[in-house]
């Protein structure tokens, strides 16, 4: 095939408008048309609704003068603590248009999680999930600064004047409001990251981000919008995955997102992008494994309409790469980014060749390279940090950690900003990702990275999915440990755990094979689809 990337690359420029809102590019601009579809949703009851921009816009209007009523002023921190389900968009809509930051948080939190969140932020107003409010009551009297609860759902047994039920207060304010005006680098959006190394740290994210985040979004959605296009992804929408890879994305460009209210099932997925005519998706790794171990031939099953599938969060492998390649038939898009620097690496088989178990290339407008512990740039081959260039030009950048300008000078090296992941870059240009630094394996005299270990083990039938680490040793002082989730009809033995170690061996370094094995009911993971090895490791 065809590779444009040097030519694409080379002529891209950014356009930064100095007054940037994103409610007014991902809603308003959309809301005349009143045929618009901006969100199809479904729960796990089979209960369907739509909203169309129109709509979407009347209702953030409604609740932006809620808001206001209850004295939210520019720049606080609003809370929305709730799943996939329609009330989402419409607050950040209301919030962004309202120069107010939103605080998107998931509803798997419990209350220590939350607490230290609300605290931290000093959010004012929390937009909450029913099913999360007893966590949040709980709470509550060590949060001084949170005045007031929406509630989604139904409010039973609450005597309590300052928590409010979101259908009530939507009926009774006006429907309309006039956007704020906010500059491109405006705080718009506080993610707390997941707090790998030390409590989680909130990353301010500016308006001007989602323009940052396009590049990636198009190519790697294979010049995502065309006719017809609908987008899903089941990563939750409190995440920068669902949020800035998705959600905002997807209404950026006025196509319908579908959203899900349920927990993630590999044969609902299916049915799911059936049903929806999905076109595009985001499908983290795990989904992908669970998806490919489910039902290895869908297309036997489905009427499948895909054109694009992204994924990140993990690396994806070969083995699942070539599932997506052969029994999807579309070659799948890896990408790679973080809260603090989104969607910056990544590929776009449509316009360059997508290498099995690569993570990509720069994408336009983006200069990333490897670089060592000073923040030199290494040669080509070499092992080092994935860092991105800031000389202020690429609205990708977040502002900066809540409250923690120590953290931030120490994501910098110069002008490099490190992602705290490795990896190689070969002479094409691609990045190869070897895990997270802290990830990384040093046994005997070799730096062994998970991923490819983990990859090769999920191509064994009797293995749903695999986890890896290195385990302290007298001898050697690190051995590889492998954590084992088999497949329903798979049965732990010493036999299966002696095929599994050779099945490496065979087709690995002799020094990569699992000196140890582990099965597993489940992987520990984030909401966001990523194997807690740090839990894994404490075991």
């Amino acid at each position: 095939m065809t590779d444009r990337y040097t030519e694409i690359y080379a002529q891209f420029r950014w356009q930064v408008p100095r007054e940037f809102n994103i409610a007014w590019h991902c809603c308003g601009r959309w809301a005349n048309d009143p045929t618009r579809i901006a969100l199809y949703h479904e729960d796990e009851h089979g209960a369907t609704s739509q909203l169309t921009y129109a709509e979407l816009q009347h209702q953030a209007n409604r609740l932006s003068n809620i808001l206001a009523g209850l004295g939210v002023r520019r720049g606080d921190r609003i809370a929305i603590l709730a799943p996939q389900r329609p009330e989402v968009p419409v607050a950040h809509i209301a919030i962004y248009q309202m120069g107010a930051v939103a605080m998107p948080l998931s509803v798997q939190f419990g209350p220590d999680a939350l607490e230290y969140r609300f605290q931290n932020s000093e959010c004012v107003v929390a937009i909450v999930d029913a099913a999360a409010l007893p966590a949040v009551l709980q709470i509550w009297p060590d949060c001084p600064t949170l005045r007031q609860l929406i509630v989604l759902g139904e409010v039973a047994g609450v005597n309590e004047a300052r928590v409010l039920g979101w259908g009530t207060l939507l009926t009774q304010a006006a429907s309309e409001y006039v956007l704020v005006a906010t500059l491109a680098d405006d705080a718009a959006v506080l993610i707390y990251t997941s707090g790998t190394t030390g409590p989680p740290k909130g990353a301010l994210i500016p308006h001007r981000a989602l323009i940052g985040n396009l590049p990636g979004f198009v190519y790697s959605q294979n010049h995502f919008p065309q006719t017809g296009d609908v987008f899903w992804t089941p990563s939750d929408w409190a995440w920068t995955g669902g949020l800035m890879d998705a959600l905002l994305p997807t209404l950026y460009f006025g196509q319908p997102i579908l959203g899900y209210y349920g927990r993630f099932d590999a044969e609902k997925a299916f049915y799911l992008l059936e049903r929806y005519a999905v076109t595009n998706t985001f499908l983290v790794p795990t989904a992908l494994k669970m998806m490919m171990k489910a039902l290895p031939h869908p297309r036997q099953h489905y009427q499948l309409k895909l054109r694009a599938i992204m994924s990140a969060g993990e690396a994806v492998g070969d083995t699942v790469f070539a599932w997506v390649q052969a029994e999807l038939g579309v070659t799948l898009n890896e990408m790679f980014g973080q809260t603090e620097v989104n969607y910056i690496v990544g590929n776009s088989y449509t316009e360059w060749p997508a290498k099995p178990g690569c993570i990509g290339r720069p994408y336009p407008g983006h200069r990333v390279g490897i670089i060592d512990d000073e923040g030199q740039v290494l040669v080509h081959g070499e092992l080092g940090e994935i860092a991105v260039w800031d000389e202020g030009q690429d609205p990708v950048f977040f502002l900066g950690y809540w409250r923690n300008d120590e953290a931030t000078r120490q994501k910098y090296s110069g002008n490099w900003c490190r992602t705290g992941d490795l990896g190689r870059m070969d002479a094409d240009g691609y990045i190869w990702y070897q895990g997270r630094a802290d990830d990384m394996i040093k046994s005997a005299a070799y730096r062994i990275g998970p991923s490819e270990i983990e990859s090769c083990l999920v191509k064994h039938p009797a293995v749903a999915n695999a986890a890896v680490i290195g385990k302290p040793d007298e001898l050697r002082g690190t051995i590889i440990k492998a954590f084992i989730v088999l497949t329903p009809n798979s049965p732990p033995s010493e036999a299966l755990r002696a095929d599994l170690q050779q099945f490496v061996r065979a087709r690995l370094a002799p020094y990569q094979y699992p000196r140890e094995i582990e099965f597993i009911d489940a992987l520990p993971m984030t909401t966001t689809g990523k194997v807690q090895r740090r839990l894994l490791r404490a075991r």
